[in-house]
C-alpha cells in the first residue's frame, strides 16, 4: 500500500549537516506517525526522530538539539535535517510509516503492517 524513498545521504565532515527525505507514495488516505531509524554497523536499529500527523515530534536524547524532523503532508514527505554530524551519526537512514490510512469498504480503516524505506547511507568523517 505504501512505498517509502530515502534520498539525501552521503558523505560529510564531522560538524557538516546533511538533509534526508522521505517521500511517501502508493494508496492510503493518511500516515499517522512518520519515523526515522538508524542501524550503524554490528548494532540494532534505533528511533532517530517521529513525528505524528498532527506535528508532535520525538527525538534520541543523542541527536535532541542537532536534528529536526519534519513533514509536509501535502508532499507525503518527511525530513531530518541533520547538523553539528558526529562520526557516531554514521549508519544507513531509514524510513518508517506507521498506522497508515486507507478507504476499503466505504470505511476508513487503519492498517496493521508497518512499512519501511530502503535504507539511505550517511557516513560521518572525522
Amino acid at each position: 500500500q505504501v512505498q517509502l524513498v530515502e534520498s539525501g545521504g552521503g558523505l560529510v565532515q564531522a560538524g557538516g549537516s546533511l538533509r534526508l527525505s522521505c517521500e511517501a507514495s502508493g494508496i492510503f488516505f493518511s500516515i499517522n506517525v512518520m519515523g526515522w531509524y538508524r542501524q550503524a554497523p554490528g548494532e540494532q536499529r534505533e528511533l532517530v526522530a517521529s513525528i505524528t500527523n498532527g506535528g508532535s515530534t520525538n527525538y534520541a536524547d543523542s541527536v535532541k538539539g542537532r536534528f529536526t524532523i519534519s513533514r509536509d503532508n501535502a508532499k507525503k514527505t518527511v525530513y531530518l535535517q541533520m547538523n553539528s554530524l558526529i562520526p557516531e551519526d554514521t549508519a544507513v537512514y531509514y524510513c518508517k510509516a506507521d498506522g497508515v490510512k486507507y478507504w476499503s469498504g466505504g470505511r476508513l480503516r487503519t492498517s496493521t503492517d508497518d512499512y519501511w524505506g530502503q535504507g539511505t547511507q550517511v557516513t560521518v568523517s572525522s
